[in-house]
């Protein structure tokens, strides 16, 4: 019998030997039972350490531990009385001479037990003289658990409720101050994390930021689960860890790739997501068997997760290929501070794990070692692995911010050259129309992209002619704008010499000869003359409309398909009203969401209302703009036909 004496305001230790007995019986309790070591398999037990590392490594499931107690208050002291107990594998209830007076977790069937714990407290109320028993269970044993673990890592200790109270308070404050590192470590990550992502927010082609926001918030969540002894039962934190552990790689496996620039090689890029699919669904897997604990179903729980953890952690060294094919690159030194110690951050974890797993068949003791801290600072460990980690903190947000500036940068540029690719075509399109003698004439110009491959002129001709020529380039962006700019030259230079509409574009057919590079123009040419008589011609352009009709021209080819290509003219009178309209086909291609296009029935609609260059522009606008659109109109008016009868 443990004897405690004059016990005041202090506290005092239930140490010494214990009345073990593995199994589970509710008569295990009782203070009347004979715990006599070596009768009926009660044996003696300290519970300054497991059972695992005493007398049953790898035991699992239910086992009693039993002390007689006396407890005798000093003089004056009040009889009450509390407990303190400390890291008890994995969940148990506390008898006071038989009596259920408390516990942690939940015991089967359903149990409840949590990683990690903090000391807890137990009121015992007026207690003098009994037996003191546990009832503890063990949950199964994971793959990188070792074979001794089981109840008590502390003896419990008994004193006033002031005294156990105080003794909590020292715990607490001493582990938050050992966690100080880890914290400061964990709140950083969280900063790049938030950062990361609303810069990404902001630029979605920005992948590698994305990248950092996923690799620190997995690494945030996984310390959030385990490190913040926030109350998660052990069956969600561990289920959880494993596809955040996971996660934590692949994101850290995409922070080398574009870090590295490896994402412009397809192969790589797709062994990275072949892998990064495996590991996520074999880590998922794994985390969906931690809550099995059903005894016939253990063992096969236990066999498949051996077999998803050999295959996550056969993978978990690609980082060493991806600066293995990094080596190829001429790369700044930020980046290679980020390869390097992204590459021993990570081989350092894939080596604790992989040392880990079968520990209690193995009994190797490097992950103990890899563990251990290198120095302490202020009561905070740091170990090799938190030593790498702020490495690859402070190299990743270098990386990051010399990428992220470099890619700004090409983004500035970009911008500065499509801003003067905007103001060449705003040149080479007019937006002030000039005025020709007897038409009312409206435009308008809508590019799908910054800036396009439509183009028109309207050029005077001697004899108070006028040359107008229509066109759209294949593609967009600045490719199709610099043949625009192509394209306007020459027609104001052939113009010079010719105003026949298809000699214009058999010319502009010549000067396109080998510069398309694949690509084509469709183009429309016409001239028009005072008395309304306009001249077209075509090269593979659609055809104007003339008030509700289309017309019907002869066909022709693109412009620089073949310089043997072909154009005819055809010969229209404008009259009183008429009105008459030229468009390029992304008017005629506008789609909905529905994927519906705006098609001739609706064109030919349009154009019965004798709309201005702006309103038709507007309705394919507001259908479903799905490429640039030009609209320009004519209109014959009333007094051009009088003055041309006058004369």
């Amino acid at each position: 019998m443990l004897s405690l004496e004059d016990l005041g305001r202090g506290l005092a230790q239930v140490d010494g030997a214990w009345q073990f007995h593995l199994g589970d019986d509710p008569s295990y309790g009782s203070p009347n039972l004979d715990d006599t070591a070596g009768h009926n398999g009660w044996e003696a037990l300290t519970t300054d350490k497991t059972w695992g590392s005493q007398s049953h490594p790898a035991y699992v499931g239910f086992a009693w531990y039993r002390r007689h107690v006396h407890v005798q208050p000093a003089a004056g002291q009040s009889p009450d009385m509390a407990m303190l107990i400390r890291n008890v594998d994995d969940a148990y209830e506390v008898y006071w001479n038989g009596k259920l007076i408390g516990g942690f977790g939940k015991l089967p069937p359903g149990p409840v037990h949590y990683y990690r714990p903090p000391a807890q407290t137990l009121g015992l109320g007026p207690i003098t003289d009994g037996v003191l028993a546990f009832r503890v269970w063990k949950a199964p044993l994971n793959s990188f658990d070792s074979d001794q673990l089981g109840g008590f890592n502390f003896p419990p200790l008994i004193g006033s409720p002031a005294a156990i109270g105080a003794r909590k308070a020292q715990l607490d404050y001493e582990w938050m101050r050992s966690q100080q590192f880890i914290f400061a470590l964990t709140s950083l990550y969280a900063l790049v994390m938030v950062l990361s992502l609303l810069f990404w927010l902001r630029d979605r082609s920005q992948r590698l930021l994305l990248s950092m926001a996923v690799y620190c918030f997995a690494l945030v969540a996984g310390i959030f689960l385990l490190s913040l002894r926030i109350p998660f039962s052990n069956d969600f934190a561990l289920g959880w860890f494993q596809p955040l552990f996971v996660l934590q790689d692949v994101g850290l496996w995409y922070v080398l790739l574009y870090i590295l620039k490896l994402d412009q090689s397809p192969g790589i890029a797709r062994a990275t997501r072949i892998l990064a699919i495996i590991a996520l669904v074999g880590g998922s897997l794994d985390g969906l068997l931690v809550p099995v604990t059903s005894p016939q179903y253990v063992p096969m729980a236990q066999f498949a997760d051996a077999v998803l953890t050999a295959v996550t952690t056969i993978i978990e060294p690609f980082p060493l290929v991806l600066v293995a094919f990094g080596l190829r690159q001429r790369l700044d030194a930020p980046r290679w501070l980020v390869a390097i110690f992204a590459s021993l951050a990570g081989m350092f974890s894939v080596l604790r794990i992989g040392v880990q797993q079968g520990a209690r068949f193995t009994h190797w003791k490097l992950a103990d070692k890899i563990d251990a801290p290198l120095f302490n600072v202020l009561g905070n460990n740091v170990s090799m692995q938190g030593l790498m980690r702020v490495c690859l903190l402070v190299a990743i947000v270098y990386g990051v911010y010399r990428y992220s500036r470099e890619a700004s940068l090409r983004q500035s540029i970009l911008e500065q050259e499509f801003k003067s690719a905007r103001e060449l075509q705003q040149i080479l399109v007019p937006e002030a129309l000039p005025d020709i003698s007897g038409f009312t004439l409206t435009s308008a110009y809508k590019p799908a992209a910054e800036v396009g491959g439509d183009f028109f002129q309207i050029i005077s001709l001697p004899g108070s002619s006028t040359l107008i020529v229509l066109g759209d380039v294949s593609g967009k962006g600045l490719k199709a704008a610099m043949t625009v700019s192509l394209l306007v030259g020459a027609i104001r230079m052939v113009a010079e010499t010719s105003s026949s509409p298809a000699e214009i574009l058999a010319a502009l057919n010549r000067r396109l000869e080998g510069r398309m590079q694949g690509g084509f123009a469709t183009c429309i040419a016409l001239r028009l003359d005072p008395d309304g008589s306009c001249t077209l011609a075509t090269a593979g352009h659609p055809a104007p409309f003339l008030n509700q009709r289309e017309l019907e021209l002869p066909g022709a080819l693109p412009l620089g398909i073949t310089p043997q290509a072909r154009y005819e003219e055809t010969k229209i009178q404008l009259r009183e009203g008429d009105h008459f309209a030229l468009y390029t086909d992304g008017l005629l291609e506008a789609r909905n969401s529905t994927g519906e296009l705006y098609g001739f029935g609706r064109l030919n609609i349009l154009f019965g209302t004798y709309p201005t260059a702006l309103k038709a522009t507007e309705e394919a606008v507001a259908f479903g703009q799905n490429d640039d659109i030009t609209v320009l109109t004519l209109t014959r008016s009333q007094s051009a036909a009088l003055n041309l009868a006058t004369a």
